[in-house]
């Protein structure tokens, strides 16, 4: 009869069958999101929250908080390393840390600039105040529908800045499209691209 490890192993085999074997080959995001890795479904924590400070908001901020939500959706946590996803996202860009954002394009096209009022505030792992934009730019097998997945850094310890949202509806109000890649922090923000732009259906 097997015991407890060797009846896991067997599973854990079974279940991630390119897993079985440490190769210490990348694992895509694609892979890691259909087998939902880096998506810690953990308790809520206050952890990354403002902690009540008073946050000033730009006038486009202000229009967007204001404005009816889009889409709503239950959001995840990914990192990469560790198990996590690694590589490039889906539009051949460099995850960028709390501003790349994995959705299902039938729902939530690619390329959308979002903003997502929750996430208005929120201290990260570096002190810096989030400002409540991310970028559609990667997708995942394991999304579907009114789910997204929040890029949140390399290693799991990333993900604790933004713990409080994971397994949270969230509202997000669109704020049109962006061309290129996520900006870095350090980077200017690019100019929003006019109305007429947005699409309401699948693209790319």
């Amino acid at each position: 009869m097997l015991g407890t490890a060797a009846a896991f192993a067997l599973l854990w085999a079974m279940a991630f069958p390119a897993q079985a074997g440490v190769t210490g080959d990348p694992v895509s995001y694609e892979a890691a999101s259909a087998q939902s890795w880096g998506a810690e479904e953990t308790a809520a924590t206050t952890e990354g929250s403002n902690d009540g400070a008073v946050v000033e908001l730009t006038a486009e901020q202000q229009t967007l908080m204001d404005a009816d939500a889009r889409w709503s959706a239950s959001a995840r946590l990914y990192h990469a390393g560790g198990g996590g996803a690694t590589g490039n996202d889906s539009l051949g860009c460099r995850p960028i840390a709390m501003r790349t954002v994995a959705t299902d394009p039938r729902y939530i096209p690619r390329r959308t600039r979002m903003f997502i009022p929750e996430t208005v505030g929120m201290r990260m792992a570096d002190g810096t105040i989030h400002d409540g934009y991310w970028y559609a730019s990667d997708t995942g097998g394991a999304i579907k529908g009114q789910k997204i997945d929040l890029y949140t850094g390399h290693g799991r310890g990333s993900m604790q800045q933004a713990m409080r949202l994971n397994m949270r509806t969230l509202t997000i109000v669109d704020a049109g499209r962006f061309d290129g890649c996520p900006p870095a922090w350090d980077a200017p923000r690019a100019p929003l691209m006019a109305a007429s732009a947005r699409t309401t259906g699948a693209s790319n």
